[in-house]
């Protein structure tokens, strides 16, 4: 057994200052991730700083409409928030998707966003990963894959990011809001999720001890039309196949606006700017959903157990855009 020490902070800056001292240690939150990888050896801290008395769980609307979520806010709380769901139905729909009762009481908004990956070779300790050991290569590549990822992957991660709500925010220009030795600072959603390239495990631009303390959503009226889809191999508690957090206005039958996200399928939250650059200004229909779907689509990476995403994602995104323009035009083939 590995002794562990815990400690519980009280204000924010204490806490920064504890693990920013301590390359060996973490911060812990709902620990409904951490403590799993605690437990299969895949995580190896020797010191965890509570910081759920930490004065982060606020859910608050801005003066422009927007939104702040407080780092620590849990997902069933902002869920059920009234403004959200008025407002942003994409965010409720995709937390109260994203994980059984439960967890959502347990899980904290910062803590989702920063959720580890669900590849079954990262979590088993024996099996070579290039994002839990740098350099040993990836298993995935050539092993069982099909939950991995088609888009943004490299020769060296396949794995794709578990998080639903990080779809929808990223379909919403988040940003996140941290503190860290340095101070202040705030990501662009879309800047805050990396690629892996060839550092699969550096996940985030974050630094050692840089902590979240908020999620800033826009204000964004088109998101008042929106939903999350979410595919998956069964209707309980299970990971995406394929998901699309999408929001679209329209016009005298043509696009005005239109946001487009997908899960499940990235090695990241995937804005899916094609979809939306070829569909605004174009009429609402079906044959351009499935148009914009395939240009999306057209860069992705599959292995053989994993070919079938492309499909999956591409009727995801028509079903999604035609959910909400209410079109009823033939399907394309």
């Amino acid at each position: 057994m590995r002794p562990i020490s815990y400690s519980r902070a009280t204000d924010t800056a204490t806490a920064v200052a504890a693990v920013s001292a301590d390359p060996t240690s973490d911060y812990l939150a709902g620990g409904t991730t951490e403590i799993d990888l605690l437990r299969q050896n895949v995580l190896h801290p020797r010191r965890l700083v509570d910081i759920n008395s930490l004065p982060l769980t606020g859910i608050a609307t801005t003066p422009e409409g927007g939104l702040s979520i407080g780092a620590l806010a849990r997902m069933s709380e902002v869920a059920a928030e009234p403004v959200v769901r008025e407002r942003f139905p994409m965010i409720c729909q995709a937390l109260e998707l994203g994980a059984s009762a439960q967890l959502r009481h347990m899980a904290s908004m910062g803590g989702n966003l920063l959720q580890r990956v669900r590849c079954s070779y990262y979590r088993d300790a024996e099996s070579p990963c290039n994002k839990r050991e740098p350099d040993t290569g990836c298993s995935a590549i050539d092993g069982f894959s099909r939950g991995h990822a088609v888009l943004g992957t490299s020769e060296h991660c396949i794995a794709t990011h578990p998080s639903d709500v990080a779809v929808a925010l990223m379909a919403l220009d988040a940003r996140v809001h941290t503190l860290g030795p340095r101070g202040e600072r705030a990501y662009a959603f879309d800047d805050f999720f990396l690629l892996p390239r060839d550092s699969p495990h550096r996940e985030h631009p974050m630094e050692h001890g840089e902590l979240i303390t908020a999620i800033e959503v826009p204000a964004t009226p088109v998101a008042r039309h929106s939903l999350y889809l979410k595919v998956r191999d069964r209707e309980s508690y299970e990971f995406a196949l394929a998901s699309v957090a999408a929001a679209l206005s329209v016009v005298d039958g043509t696009i005005a606006d239109v946001r487009v996200a997908l899960g499940g399928l990235a090695t990241k939250p995937w804005r899916a700017r094609r979809v939306e650059d070829f569909l605004i200004g174009a009429p609402a229909n079906r044959v351009n959903f499935d148009q914009a779907a395939r240009v999306e689509l057209a860069d992705a990476r599959t292995t053989p157990m994993n070919a079938f995403k492309v499909e999956l994602a591409r009727r995801a995104v028509v079903r999604a855009l035609e959910t909400l323009s209410g079109d009823g035009s033939e399907s394309p083939a």
